[in-house]
């Protein structure tokens, strides 16, 4: 079973900061290894998924 590649565009509501990470869809999930913002925050993002 292979996982699918996909481009994360994450940005923090707090601060603002963005990452760009490539992960894996796996039976629904995404995992590109993102804890937490520079900023401490672990919870409060925007997250876009693009299909590459």
């Amino acid at each position: 079973m292979s996982a699918e590649r996909v481009k994360v565009t994450i940005r923090c509501k707090r601060c603002g900061e963005k990452f760009v990470l490539r992960g894996r869809r796996d039976r629904g999930k995404i995992d590109t290894g993102f804890k937490m913002c520079l900023c401490s925050n672990t919870d409060e993002f925007d997250i876009e998924e693009e299909r590459t």
